[in-house]
């Protein structure tokens, strides 16, 4: 079988190679990988591990869906021809995260591969209505989105939920929330995809490079309440925006960090606003088996901003790297 690999750190250093098709053991299965969706994370893990200790050759890529095809022993709930995605976590399989846990995940196994073996526990059934390519999305991107908004929060209709940028993970908060009945103002710094947000159903779309103080815009739109829920993408003095943006008793869920690891504000809108802040780093598989179920029954698709052969892995990753509406994803299916 291929894999992408890499002795050592950088893009330049990734190499597409044969090796043997791995073997399941106890509890295991092996799956045929049909779309590997990429992170940001990806990007970081390929350039520095992201100050994990990685054994090499390492693989990249956290996210899949595909086909179950061989079975270990002792695996009790898949069998083949099962269609699966795989949870983010090898070892959080719901409640609270067990300890320690990398904030990052692990470092694989990698799923830029045509076959993969996984723990049967980190397996859930893959959507009735998604194609492997668009399934694939959900093991980090989805999974955040609705850990956010559905797991540790309890979206209702009427509530208002702002989205910063047009990544995946913000598209997916715009879909779900508005399939929990919310209005959903989104912030980019795109006019144009803003226009593209309109489509998915974003009631507001707020303009940072005209309307810099977006918190403002929140305000005006909401007539002066501001919002129930702020998924906060950027970090850094954007943070203090978020916090200004709230209603009283609102909530924050801090999800990247795009502007650095640091959250800088001043105390007083966090306790005049009386706001929750809450970190979210993906979720359990209870609650990918949760999204699962959602996105079937609200029949929402994700939003794949492109997808490229194995081979075209180095251009996938640009196409990351410069930016992306939805999701970049390594379609194995095609030669």
């Amino acid at each position: 079988m291929r894999r992408w690999q890499m002795e050592t750190f950088g893009r330049a250093h990734l190499r597409l190679a044969e090796v043997p098709v791995p073997t399941p053991g106890r509890g295991q299965v092996l799956v045929k990988i049909g779309a590997a969706a990429l992170n940001y994370r990806d990007l970081l893990m390929i350039e520095d591990g992201m100050g994990m200790t990685l054994d090499m050759p390492f693989t990249p890529g956290s996210d899949m869906s595909g086909e179950v095809v061989a079975l270990g022993p002792q695996v009790l709930r898949l069998q083949p021809g099962d269609r699966v995605v795989n949870a983010f976590f090898t070892n959080w399989s719901d409640g609270i995260a067990p300890v320690p846990v990398h904030p990052f995940g692990g470092p694989g196994p990698g799923m830029l591969a045509e076959y993969v073996v996984f723990d049967e526990a980190q397996l859930v059934l893959a959507p009735q209505s998604l194609t492997h390519v668009e399934a694939s999305t959900l093991t980090c991107a989805g999974t955040t989105a609705w850990f956010a908004l559905a797991e540790q929060a309890r979206t209702r209709p009427g509530d208002t939920v702002v989205v910063q940028g047009t990544g995946g993970v913000a598209l997916f908060a715009l879909q779900l929330a508005r399939a929990q009945g919310a209005r959903v103002a989104v912030i980019s710094g795109s006019a144009d995809k803003l226009e593209r947000v309109k489509a998915l159903g974003a009631t507001w779309c707020i303009d940072r490079t005209t309307s810099p103080r977006w918190a403002d815009a929140v305000r005006e739109l909401t007539g002066g309440r501001g919002a129930d829920h702020v998924l906060e993408l950027a970090g850094g003095d954007n943070f203090e925006q978020s916090l200004q943006a709230i209603a009283q008793g609102g909530r924050i869920s801090v999800i990247g960090m795009l502007q650095g690891t640091e959250l800088r504000s001043s105390v007083y809108p966090l306790m005049l606003g009386r706001a929750t802040v809450q970190g979210i780093g993906v979720g359990h598989r209870r609650a990918l088996a949760d999204l699962v179920r959602a996105l079937d029954a609200a029949n929402i698709r994700p939003v794949v901003a492109g997808s490229y052969g194995l081979t075209e892995l180095p251009a996938a990753l640009e196409h990351l790297a410069r930016g992306a509406f939805g999701k970049v994803v390594v379609d194995l299916s095609r030669r």
